[in-house]
């Protein structure tokens, strides 16, 4: 720690530029800061984009003799796969004279600084991260893995895997891993989606980026619902702080209760619940959520009542427009059709409530409109959350 204290001070000082320190030994002391970060060192971003303007400026006011050091010119590859400003690639690689691989490179690199991701994707495709020096294949490969992601997601993760070979413990392992959890959960690949998942709660949980992890995560459990073992669930919210975890299964049994995924909506709501116990303080959204899926079941009175009692103050504004359409839907679905008599009403409710028809009874007209009221009650219930402007709970 003393020597990376030592290092950054010294890139910091005015005198730094004065001193000539060469590209490379710049950007090895924003590598050991961007480590810092992966280990949950948060102070440490704003040390990182004062670095990333001195390395610029650095880079911009190096003659174009210092780069037939190669350990200068692979220090501006690495700096253009690590979202390096376009305009100094731009004018750095023309002062350049370069064999055609490297000319490739940096043609690619400069397309991906500018976001041109289609003509980066094209000129960087056949480029093979193992055939370039160790400290350029690790940000290269997680680049070219990112620009792949959909157009050969496989070959993405084969990708990230090698970005984590060639920099194990460091930030940019802790991006490949990331991308990794949406990626395999994406391919339905529930082995791999599992194994970074936990992989990432146990090295990574303190990045600045583990709320992105966190909703790759929630996204690949809705996504692999029925095939991904809960066990697995249970052991990555178990590797998080309480209120972490918490917030996990809030997020899982919210986008379950709208995608009508009851046994993954009944394990995330006692999982919630249990974590807000935990704190002696009963959770208004775990109630909420835990409820939304059972307004169209056969104990809408119950749970309408539950609703009701839900203290709509410690709801989040869209999670009040939440359950503010929850509970119509509820009572629309209690109130007798319009049309009906109050004879007619009762075998139509009861109907609503078993796939549109009493249990062993024949298809009749009335049935048959009960189960067109249940299906459209189901429908407004899944395109909820979309009329909604979205607000993580």
């Amino acid at each position: 720690m003393a020597f990376v204290v030592s290092a950054i001070s010294t890139l910091l000082s005015p005198a730094a530029a004065a001193e000539g320190l060469e590209p490379y030994q710049m950007l090895r002391s924003l590598q050991l800061v961007q480590d810092r970060i992966a280990d949950g060192d948060h102070a440490a971003l704003p040390i990182q984009s004062k670095l990333l303007a001195i390395v610029d400026q650095r880079l911009r006011n190096m003659p174009a003799e210092g780069f037939q050091d190669r350990r200068n010119l692979d220090a501006l590859f690495v700096y253009g796969a690590s979202g390096g400003n376009p305009e100094t690639l731009d004018l750095v690689f023309s002062r350049l004279e370069l064999d055609e691989d490297d000319r490739r490179l940096s043609e690619g690199l400069i397309r991906y600084a500018r976001g041109d991701l289609a003509a980066a994707r094209e000129l960087l495709a056949g480029v093979e991260p193992s055939a370039v020096d160790p400290k350029v294949a690790a940000p290269l490969a997680l680049v070219i893995g990112s620009l792949l992601v959909q157009q050969n997601p496989t070959q993405a993760l084969k990708l990230f895997d090698q970005a984590r070979l060639f920099s194990p413990g460091t930030l940019i392992e802790e991006a490949a891993l990331r991308r990794s959890v949406a990626v395999s959960a994406e391919l339905q690949d529930k082995e791999r989606f599992s194994r970074a998942s936990i992989q990432y709660v146990n090295r990574f949980l303190r990045s600045p980026y583990a709320s992105q992890f966190a909703e790759a995560f929630v996204s690949g459990v809705i996504a692999l619902n029925g095939r991904i073992e809960l066990g697995v669930v249970e052991e990555v919210a178990a590797g998080m702080k309480p209120d972490q975890a918490h917030v996990i299964y809030l997020r899982i049994a919210r986008q379950s209760a709208i995608e009508g995924y009851d046994r993954l909506l009944a394990f995330a709501s006692e999982n919630a619940e249990r974590y807000a116990a935990a704190s002696d303080e009963e959770d208004p959204r775990a109630l909420l959520y835990a409820n939304i899926a059972s307004v169209a079941s056969g104990n809408v009175d119950g749970v309408l009542k539950t609703l009701d009692g839900i203290d709509e103050r410690r709801l989040s504004a869209n999670d009040r427009k939440l359950l503010e359409a929850a509970k119509k839907v509820a009572r629309s679905i209690l109130a007798p059709p319009l049309d009906a008599s109050p004879k007619d009403a009762a075998p139509l409710h009861q109907a609503s409530f078993s796939n549109g028809r009493a249990p062993n009874a024949e298809p009749t007209d009335d049935s048959m409109a009960g189960e067109g009221f249940v299906a459209e009650t189901r429908r407004k219930l899944e395109i909820i959350d979309a009329l909604l402007e979205r607000k993580r709970p």
